[in-house]
């Protein structure tokens, strides 16, 4: 939705381009822009005569970024699943009868699983951040009104709703410092390096639903900015988006506050509704 709202161009999302750096995540996450954007009116109305020749990072570059955070979740889900089905008792009794001391236990695996996903989260959390700032920023939102207000000057509009995106993103920074680097000596200094796993198991939480936060502040600001490129349509996929974000959220009229509409497109997303939008395909 954000790249339909800033008149971005899909060049970059190509398969071929995609194809020749042959990282995984990067091929499903340019495909699926690719789709989201399929049969896109706003994007045929600045194909010939745009003088940009490329988008800036935030949008440009969200298949070698997101596609990343692909990667990282699917090795932390593998590694995870693994030690759930894994024999992690010390001492450990083998059929034979053999009673074997180990290390077992040693959560080390779960640490660095939880804090990769952590790292991996915040910078989709701030690459939504820098989006939602070009949404709102009269220089850079190509024509849209400043912080999307209705009447600007009047109404502030989503100024303050970027302002706490830009907090909970660099919040998401700081929790993103590897817990599984830390080590502190307990039991007589018999255990001398251990995983701090439950560290990174609090701080990925906190930052799973941070970045639920700012996303749905992005959600907001790219519907709201939609909604100023009317009667042209987005892609077929972003429209379906659209309209669920507006089956949770009205559009942004006069000044109101927005901490209930974060938290409904939030919690949205913690349920996978943006998964499949409703509406024709």
């Amino acid at each position: 939705m954000t790249l339909e709202a800033l008149l971005g161009t899909p060049v970059a999302f190509d398969a071929r381009i995609q194809a020749v750096r042959g990282q995984a995540g990067q091929i499903a996450s340019a495909a699926l822009l690719r789709d989201l954007l399929e049969g896109s009116e706003i994007r045929e109305s600045h194909r010939v005569g745009d003088p940009r020749v490329q988008d800036a990072y935030s949008l440009r570059c969200m298949p070698q970024v997101h596609g990343p955070v692909l990667d990282a979740m699917e090795f932390a889900t593998g590694l995870v699943s693994r030690e759930l089905n894994a024999a992690t008792d010390n001492p450990l009794v083998f059929e034979d009868g053999t009673l074997l001391s180990g290390g077992n236990f040693h959560g080390q695996a779960v640490a660095l699983a939880l804090d990769v996903l952590a790292i991996a989260l915040t910078n989709l959390a701030t690459m939504s951040e820098r989006r939602i700032d070009r949404l709102v920023h009269p220089d850079l939102n190509q024509g849209l009104p400043p912080f999307l207000a209705r009447d600007a000057g009047v109404n502030s509009g989503f100024m303050m709703a970027q302002v706490t995106a830009a907090s909970i993103a660099s919040e998401c920074k700081v929790l993103a410092h590897p817990a599984s680097v830390d080590t502190i000596p307990t039991d007589g200094n018999k255990e001398d390096v251990v995983p701090m796993a439950m560290a990174a198991a609090w701080k990925l939480r906190r930052v799973v639903q941070n970045v639920r936060y700012v996303l749905a502040i992005e959600l907001m600001c790219a519907a709201q900015g939609l909604d100023y490129r009317a009667p042209l349509a987005p892609g077929r996929g972003v429209a379906r988006a659209h309209r669920a974000v507006r089956a949770l959220v009205a559009t942004l009229e006069d000044d109101r506050v927005l901490s209930g509409d974060i938290t409904r497109l939030a919690d949205a997303i913690a349920r996978d509704h943006f998964a499949e939008a409703p509406g024709p395909r």
